[in-house]
């Protein structure tokens, strides 16, 4: 008799333990999220403080923040309705609000028109929010293999990635300011199209070519002698990967049944 309570004792702490672990692990994937959500805001203060060199870099681990927090989910098993409204919420500040706040900060508030300068970008923010909404309504009729209109992130890199550029060659935002309001209104408009964006998602569950490894040990070279060149480049062709792809369709006649392909949680 004295076993088995000891053993029924053993078991309920087993069990308890496991209780603890399950719930740290639901925790874990929020926490990435919410280190995306940081990564936004701590771009907005940087701004604030003329660091747009900081602040354009916290865009990009932000990215890498939302990257991770829906692979955690699926790999852990814990994919939940409140992960996903935490993720849409934390994309809107770091992918929306922040980038066109660090934009107007650096460039758009030197144009001849104040109005205008905000009014491009709440119009970047507007679509971001669009884009986010368009996604939640979405969920479980969507073709995985492609994104409806540009992920809110590939359009934050693109603007932070423009404000990176120009302040690592030491180019103030005043001498290129219309240039930043036609780079900011481009992505903006360019997330609420219905173009076709390839997620790349069918590429893990293929072979990988040796061409193509050493292509990649190519650009990641690239990446490391001059990051905000090849950053901005990749974002700026894979922008236009989704227009010639449209404009291709629309000449030949051809309508794609694809729609809008984001991960529950992470990619947006």
């Amino acid at each position: 008799m004295l076993d088995d309570g000891k053993d029924l004792l053993r078991e309920k702490r087993a069990a308890q333990k496991l209780k603890l672990r399950r719930r740290g692990m639901f925790a874990l994937p929020s926490l990435f999220t919410l280190g995306c959500l940081f990564c936004g805001f701590f771009g907005i203060v940087q701004a604030m403080n003329l660091r747009f060199d900081v602040a354009a870099g916290l865009i990009f681990a932000a990215m890498i923040m939302d990257s991770l927090d829906g692979r955690v989910a699926r790999m852990t098993g814990t994919q939940t309705a409140f992960g996903a409204e935490l993720d849409s919420l934390a994309d809107m500040v770091s992918f929306g609000a922040a980038p066109a706040l660090i934009v107007y900060e650096w460039s758009l508030r030197t144009l001849p028109s104040n109005r205008l300068a905000m009014a491009v970008a709440f119009v970047y923010a507007a679509c971001a929010a669009l884009r986010l909404a368009r996604f939640n309504v979405q969920i479980g009729i969507v073709d995985k293999r492609f994104f409806n209109g540009l992920p809110s992130p590939a359009a934050a890199a693109i603007v932070a990635g423009f404000v990176w550029l120009m302040d690592d060659h030491d180019i103030e935002g005043k001498a290129v300011a219309w240039w930043a309001l036609a780079v900011t209104l481009i992505a903006g408009i360019s997330m609420v199209t219905t173009a076709k964006f390839y997620s790349f998602k069918s590429m893990s569950k293929r072979a990988v070519s040796f061409t193509a490894l050493a292509v990649a040990v190519l650009a990641i070279g690239v990446a490391v002698a001059q990051p905000a060149i090849a950053l901005f480049g990749l974002f700026v062709c894979y922008l236009a990967s989704g227009y010639i792809v449209w404009i291709m369709h629309w000449m030949s006649g051809t309508k794609t049944e694809t729609s809008d392909s984001q991960e529950t949680q992470g990619g947006t």
